[in-house]
């Protein structure tokens, strides 16, 4: 799968739904399409998670905001 962002892959995800309920393609398109469909739903899964996980990582102090680095990205916060 080429690198995609998240609003691609989300696209991308729902074309490939309106193809599959089409029921116009073959079995072995089928099949093809779902694979593609599952990489990109995981993906798409994926990064979700790890977007919840940073605003997790904002905490509340002194009546801020403050936001703590995630491990292994200390350095892109500077």
């Amino acid at each position: 799968m080429a690198k995609r962002s998240f609003e691609e892959s989300l696209e991308r995800l729902e074309l490939i739904t309106e193809e599959l309920e089409s029921g116009n393609l073959s079995l072995e398109e089928s099949l093809k399409k779902f694979d593609e469909g599952v990489k990109l739903a995981d993906f798409c899964n994926q990064t979700l998670q790890e977007a919840q996980q940073k605003v997790n990582l904002l905490l509340k102090k002194n009546g801020r905001l403050q936001e703590v680095p995630f491990p292994g990205q200390a350095d892109e916060l500077l």
